[in-house]
């Protein structure tokens, strides 16, 4: 099962976010009301779950969220202490997050809950016994709260394991509005308009493209993207499945296509060699730093980016701006991702908890803070701090059913989601050597087999 939204609607929705002018980056900052406050946001404060008194019942929550992002849980877990009386711990986890359970739960030290981030982590988990069904009052919310494509997500084998809590749409590029200005450039909807733009800015003296490429998880969003617009839905769904090899022709036009922005040095900021020494969040905070000189004048990824954004002196909207992924073929294509809670004990501090994280009141918390997008459907989009985060959410909502997962957290985690191995790798190679894409098809499909079979 895959995430991305039906990609006609979300073309059309997406197509005016960057056009929208917000009114702040809804980050972490101050000012924003305690978790149990009224905010003063959404249609009403009262409660709409109900939860068991845990007075004194240890908790701990594992996740590999960092910074802001960890920040932001937090107070989702503050409240359910408030209301629970439970004390409830963070626990620091580190990718890939099933070596990192497995360690733990050798040592017969599990956490009570993961948030699991693949799809292919949830199935592992759950093949390993690890994980524990969701009980009733959870699954009730998730029936109240969630279309049946993220319920199906968490399920393995007609049982559900996985509260479903954040998603994310992986199909944006964000901008450095000044660096644009300067170069007289527009935004593009297709593919060969984004190289055209990439040319006019470097023309400027500015490089066009930042890349974070020590993060090997950002280059296959960057090729699911390229695949989904290009192949179309049903080729993504079979090789997601692994359904067809990564040596079929429609790899090879994905990554000949990708291979236009990666094969030209001089747009990617610091070329290939600076990229895969850039993780992820530099990557965003280079691109809106400098005022209209900064490192890279584009940054691609998530709606998650406006974290990171949130740590420079950029205001989105203003400073930094948005566009969908250019269409490669005749659509904009529009990946999502997620975080399930999956429970790891039988005990009654983890039932509950599922049971906070598929509320709207939980889901609420973080979207004040900005950053998040909810696939539950009964949180009031007022939460959110921003338009654009509104239009995101709601074009989530909207598309239902309609939507399909990011095709490496779909895959077994040895594969879609492992640091400096399979997919990953591969394609931080490809990236350092994109002439050789027969290689790197036969490279895929050989860790694939392996991975598939395990």
């Amino acid at each position: 099962m895959r995430t991305t939204f039906s990609i006609r609607r979300a073309a059309v929705v997406f197509a005016a976010v960057g056009a929208l002018a917000l009114t702040g980056c809804g980050g972490d900052g101050d000012g924003k009301k305690k978790s149990g406050e009224d905010s003063g946001k959404g249609a009403d404060s009262a409660s709409t779950v109900d939860l068991p008194k845990l007075d004194g019942e240890k908790v701990s929550v594992a996740a590999v969220w960092t910074g802001p992002e960890q920040a932001n849980f937090t107070k989702v877990l503050d409240e359910f202490e408030k209301r629970t009386g439970a004390d409830v711990t963070f626990v620091p986890a580190q990718d890939p997050i099933i070596n990192f359970l497995g360690t733990k739960i050798a040592g017969k030290q599990p956490p009570d809950v993961a948030m699991i981030p693949q799809v292919g982590a949830v199935q592992q988990a759950a093949a390993k016994k690890w994980a524990k069904p969701v009980g009733a009052e959870a699954k009730a919310q998730l029936d109240k709260n969630y279309a049946k494509v993220w319920q199906d997500l968490g399920t393995v084998d007609g049982t559900q394991y996985g509260v479903y809590f954040k998603a994310a749409n992986k199909s944006l590029i964000w901008y450095n509005a000044a660096a644009f200005d300067n170069a007289g450039a527009s935004e593009p909807k297709t593919w060969k308009d984004f190289l055209t733009t990439a040319e006019t800015v470097s023309a400027s003296g500015v490089t066009p493209v930042s890349v974070g490429g020590a993060d090997g998880w950002t280059l296959t969003d960057w090729f699911e993207n390229v695949y989904l617009s290009q192949a179309g839905p049903e080729k993504y769904d079979q090789l997601a499945k692994h359904e067809i090899p990564w040596t079929d022709p429609s790899v090879k036009d994905a990554l000949t296509t990708l291979a236009e922005l990666f094969g030209k040095p001089e747009l990617i900021a610091g070329g290939a060699d600076g990229a895969l020494q850039t993780e992820f969040p530099a990557s965003v905070t280079q691109t809106f730093t400098g005022g209209d000189q900064p490192k890279g004048a584009m940054v691609f990824e998530g709606d998650f980016v406006a974290v990171n954004i949130a740590q420079t002196e950029a205001k989105i909207g203003t400073d930094a701006k948005v566009f969908p992924f250019p269409a490669v073929g005749a659509d904009s294509p529009v990946v999502t991702g997620g975080d399930a809670a999956v429970a790891l004990k039988d005990s009654k501090g983890a039932q509950a908890l599922l049971t906070w994280l598929a509320s709207a009141d939980a889901a609420k918390i973080w979207a004040e803070a900005g950053g998040f997008i909810s696939p539950n459907k009964g949180l009031d989009l007022k939460a959110y701090p921003n338009e654009v985060q509104r239009t995101m959410a709601q074009a989530l909502i909207d598309a239902g059913d309609d939507v399909r997962f990011d095709m490496s957290d779909q895959a077994p985690q040895s594969f879609g989601g492992t640091p400096g191995a399979g997919e990953w790798k591969i394609l931080q190679d490809f990236l350092k050597n994109p002439k050789d894409i027969a290689g790197t098809q036969k490279e895929l499909e050989s860790e694939a087999v392996k991975a598939y079979k395990s």
